[in-house]
């Protein structure tokens, strides 16, 4: 018995592989603008209760850099005439299979061309340069706006024309802010010190600033 069911098996299984045949659809998908949609995938979807075409659900292929494609299927008689959806950025064509022309087709393959309906996304070339003019900008205003209030006091005007004022030391005798090139006339006149004294404690001053600076 077993002899015979083999034989049998294999039969059915030849005869059944013998009816699917390899079915290809190329096309070229396109945004409304007719710019090409560039390596993105191409889905097979299905019409709700569509059993038959479940079988061939998720099979997919991606656009080259010139928007074109190309879907292989594998199909038998009972799947001619058949819907399905061809699925890309969340739109969808109904392609009909159609065995007959397949076969009468030259290269193999039946065409289904996609135009959607929305235009192709913001390229990140553009959008990278518009934060680029964006920051920019915030930065330009960030600075102007910080000129004109220091130029609202006389200090900030000086400095802006290029003039700074002298800066200050602390007098270590009196413990008043004097200006750093007048310190040593002010402690030869307001504290009696000796020319050589004031200088050398000048100096200590001056050296004790710069090492709190670094």
């Amino acid at each position: 018995m077993r002899r015979i069911l083999l034989p049998l098996l294999l039969i059915v299984l030849f005869s059944l592989n013998a009816q699917a045949e390899t079915y290809r659809i190329t096309g070229k998908a396109t945004y409304a603008d007719n710019t090409p949609v560039v390596l993105e995938y191409v889905f097979v979807e299905c019409e709700p209760g569509l059993i038959d075409c479940y079988q061939y659900r998720g099979t997919n292929a991606i656009t080259d850099t010139y928007g074109y494609f190309t879907l292989t299927l594998e199909v038998d008689a009972e799947e001619d005439d058949l819907d399905i959806l061809l699925s890309l950025r969340g739109e969808n064509v109904t392609h009909t299979i159609d065995i007959a022309k397949h076969q009468n087709s030259n290269e193999n393959q039946v065409y289904q061309n996609i135009q959607l309906e929305q235009n192709p996304p913001p390229s990140g070339v553009f959008m990278g340069f518009g934060c680029v003019i964006v920051l920019f900008t915030l930065v330009f205003i960030s600075v102007i706006l910080r000129t004109g209030r220091r130029l609202t006091t006389k200090q900030g005007r000086l400095e802006f024309m290029g003039y700074k004022l002298a800066k200050q030391l602390q007098c270590p005798t009196c413990n008043e802010m004097v200006l750093q090139h007048q310190l040593v006339m002010h402690l030869i006149v307001e504290h009696d010190m000796e020319p050589e004294d004031a200088g050398e404690l000048t100096g200590k001053v001056m050296r004790r600033t710069w090492s709190e600076e670094e």
